[in-house]
């Protein structure tokens, strides 16, 4: 008599979590030139503090941003994987 399944895990597979890590890390990144090239275009002179500033504050607004959309659809992933089990694959 085969076992019975254990109860499903809640969380997304390691390669859906690789991806969605990549894909925040590359949001920081554009994020990070894009504020580095906007406070370069704007400041006249010596800007090393500003440009830094500029490209931090970008990394960290792009990459929580993507991080957010990121949770969201790995909640609705993992959730359409627990319906899918509990209709028995059906639909």
């Amino acid at each position: 008599m085969p076992e019975p399944p254990g109860p499903a895990t809640p969380l997304p597979s390691p390669l859906a979590r690789a991806v969605a890590l990549g894909a925040i890390l590359f949001a920081g990144l554009c994020g990070g030139l894009i504020g580095y090239a906007f406070t370069d275009l704007q400041c006249e002179g010596d800007c090393g503090l500003m440009t830094g500033l500029g490209a931090f504050g970008g990394a960290v607004v792009s990459a929580a941003g993507v991080a957010v959309i990121a949770v969201l659809a790995l909640r609705a992933m993992a959730e359409w994987d627990r319906n899918q089990a509990e209709d028995g694959g059906a639909g």
